[in-house]
């Protein structure tokens, strides 16, 4: 569980990142899961789009996408949103208080 000093920092690390996915009317598949997975264990934090067309609420694609690829749900901004997962090989990040 990241604390409230921790979701400052990725946030704004995540500031000038673009979304690397998109989450349209086919809405959360497993296909969608697997490359956001992938994106995470290289990348570590990662933002995702919410298209217009998508089946479900915002909060529920967020909740859906940190709970099927275990990572934290760092922010809900807008139609975006912004997801943290340590990675096992590729660790970049450095949280402060770790």
């Amino acid at each position: 569980m990241l604390t409230g000093k921790q979701k400052r920092f990725l946030r704004s690390e995540a500031h000038h990142l673009q979304p690397v996915f998109q989450v349209g009317k086919q809405g959360v598949n497993d296909e969608l899961i697997s490359g956001i997975s992938e994106a995470l264990e290289k990348r570590e934090l990662i933002k995702v789009a919410i298209l217009q067309n998508a089946p479900e609420e915002k909060e529920e694609v967020a909740q859906m996408l940190s709970e099927r690829t275990r990572a934290e749900l760092v922010q809900v901004i807008g139609k975006t949103i912004v997801l943290y997962r340590e990675s096992r090989d590729n660790k970049r990040l450095v949280l402060p208080g770790e």
